[in-house]
């Protein structure tokens, strides 16, 4: 008996690149998510739609589930990607980004980039006709975020009204959390460290938006407070690449932020336990919480694969 190929809508989304989740409308994120279903319920059976299509990936640091799912991700739509490791000449040090924009805009048919600098995406996206899309920059990781909050919506239906509590750096992921909570519609809490709270524009935005979404975001700096009757806890290193040089400092400030059994009971029953990875047990989270059964860390890496298939699949035209 031949499989039924769930039905996809591949008209483009309302934006040209995928830079930060403040610029999608509720519409494109509420799109990336039922095409990222659609490809995940058919499995292999989409390989028509980005056939023959190229992906060029940029990096200039590590990445296990970046590179490995953008790159399967393209495979299993029918198309192919080329690895461009920067991590020894950061993007625009040996030419201009421009010039890389306007070069790879000829050969390939979308860009992923992983970058220190922000700035660098804006400009491959300013000067490239292609997509370009974000695979973390030093400010936002929308892809992280998209298959956070996608799991959740696996989980629990819809999102909308739902406590969502960040405990730790007010980091990319934490920014690209906060953004995409309040175009959902669910209540976010980001505890940090004094000193390490998200950027106060991002947080600002997000507030505007939350007023018209009925989202709420909340800053503390009380863990306990945080936690109490959260629907899910996530949290992320303490130190991020970029950052090595502050790890022996960064592990005392942030040593009373640790999600641990404790932290978990105040949240709601059942409540789920989130990390975008890769995770130091007995630092930010303990093995007990990371490895149990609330924990949802490889759902999320899983639905990494197909939300970034979706992303391309909604981005790529002819």
């Amino acid at each position: 008996m031949s499989k039924t190929m769930p039905a996809l809508d591949l008209s483009p989304l309302s934006v040209k690149d995928l830079l930060c989740t403040s610029a999608l409308p509720t519409a494109d994120i509420q799109r990336i998510f039922a095409t990222a279903a659609a490809l995940k319920a058919g499995r292999t059976v989409h390989t028509e739609v980005l056939r023959h299509k190229r992906l060029a990936m940029i990096f200039e640091k590590d990445s296990l589930r970046t590179r490995f799912t953008f790159d399967i991700g393209m495979q299993d739509m029918g198309g192919s990607a080329v690895f461009m490791d920067h991590r020894d000449a950061r993007l625009g040090s040996r030419e201009s980004v421009k010039d890389v924009a306007k070069n790879l805009e000829r050969w390939v048919h979308c860009i992923v980039a992983r970058t220190f600098k922000h700035k660098a995406l804006e400009e491959l996206a300013q000067h490239a006709q292609i997509p370009v899309i974000n695979g973390l920059s030093d400010f936002v990781h929308p892809c992280q975020a998209l298959s956070d909050f996608f799991t959740l919506t696996e989980k629990w239906g819809s999102v909308r009204g739902r406590t969502l509590t960040y405990v730790g750096d007010g980091n990319n992921t934490c920014h690209a959390l906060i953004h995409t909570a309040v175009k959902l519609g669910a209540h976010i809490r980001v505890c940090s460290p004094e000193g390490y709270e998200p950027n106060s524009r991002v947080v600002n935005e997000a507030m505007r938006v939350a007023l018209e979404t009925g989202a709420e975001v909340t800053i503390l700096n009380d863990p306990d407070a945080a936690a109490e009757g959260a629907d899910a806890i996530y949290t992320d290193v303490w130190a991020s690449m970029g950052q090595e040089d502050e790890i022996e400092e960064r592990n005392g400030v942030f040593a009373a932020y640790q999600v641990d059994e404790e932290m978990m009971a105040r949240a709601k029953p059942g409540a789920l336990f989130m990390h975008c990875l890769p995770a130091h047990r007995g630092q930010e989270v303990t093995q007990e919480v990371m490895d149990g059964a609330q924990s949802v860390v490889y759902d999320i890496a899983e639905n990494r694969l197909h939300v970034q298939k979706a992303i391309m699949a909604l981005l790529v035209r002819d």
